[in-house]
């Protein structure tokens, strides 16, 4: 049976599910349950910490999990990332005092505080650099003023709560993360795992697509097929109204009102925009 470890709490934890729901596998409903096993998939689902999650996984005690880039990185477990998908994006950057001479190539001797210092550490390797890491478990932004740091290093989203702290981030971003499927460096591939991949893919590309239907005049097909030609071309039916017909085609989500607009505009009529829950393209 294939087993996979999931985040137990947190926004990465219910997109995991949400995910693995739209996937077509049970999740659990009560937030104390620690196994569910689903029968009809053979896999076992485990909740864990998202900063475990890498650990387990590393050490083959679980076949995959999903856990944050940044934790699989900063946890340098023996782990690989398989899928990215899509979901839980951050990214990583160092801030200092509003004014303060500091900049990314001059970090050398500078303290650092982070809840990442596996991921920081390895980003200032790559680079030569040297720094004083100091370890901390969260509200890093507090580091400066207290005088345990010159330098923090931390998830920025909009920087609001970075400016009420007196800091502003500099130099390039550290790493850009979002939520991964992962699997042991070197593992055979268990079985499952290629049917989890389609399903969980077949969801990632549901939500870049949405479905169009409309109807248009048969004088005016070309230039609204044209529009929104579709993957391999749009399915149109005859209408009872003499003269029409009817369109169905897949766009990608971003821009279909637009969309929407150029074919009013085109002479089509009655645009309807329905959601793809899953896919296989």
């Amino acid at each position: 049976m294939l087993k996979i470890a999931l985040p137990n709490k947190g926004s990465l934890a219910e997109d995991a599910s949400a995910m693995l729901r739209a996937a077509g596998y049970r999740q659990r409903w009560d937030l104390k349950d620690l196994v569910l096993t689903d029968t009809a998939n053979a896999i076992e689902f485990y909740y864990l910490r998202p900063r475990d999650i890498a650990v387990y996984v590393g050490e083959g005690t679980l076949d995959l999990g999903i856990t944050g880039r940044d934790m699989l990185l900063d946890s340098s477990a023996n782990a690989r990332e398989v899928l990215p998908l899509g979901f839980g994006g951050t990214r990583f950057r160092f801030a200092r005092p509003m004014g303060a001479d500091i900049d990314e190539t001059g970090l050398d001797q500078v303290r650092i505080a982070t809840s990442y210092p596996g991921l920081v550490r390895a980003y200032l390797d790559e680079r030569g650099m040297s720094a004083r890491l100091i370890g901390l478990d969260g509200a890093v932004e507090s580091a400066i003023r207290l005088g345990v740091a010159d330098v923090i290093a931390d998830v920025v989203e909009t920087g609001s709560t970075l400016k009420k702290a007196g800091l502003e981030v500099f130099g390039d971003v550290i790493l850009s993360s979002e939520a991964v499927l992962i699997q042991r460096n070197g593992a055979t591939d268990p079985a499952g795992m290629g049917q989890l991949l389609h399903r969980l893919t077949g969801v990632i590309v549901a939500r870049d697509y949405v479905l169009v239907d409309f109807d248009v005049p048969e004088d005016r097909l070309e230039a609204a097929s044209a529009l929104a030609p579709g993957l391999e071309g749009p399915t149109v039916s005859p209408l009872a109204k003499a003269g029409w017909c009817a369109v169905r085609t897949l766009v990608p989500r971003k821009g279909h009102q637009g969309l929407m607009d150029a074919l009013w505009e085109a002479g089509a009529r009655a645009i309807l925009v329905t959601e793809v829950s899953t896919a296989r393209l």
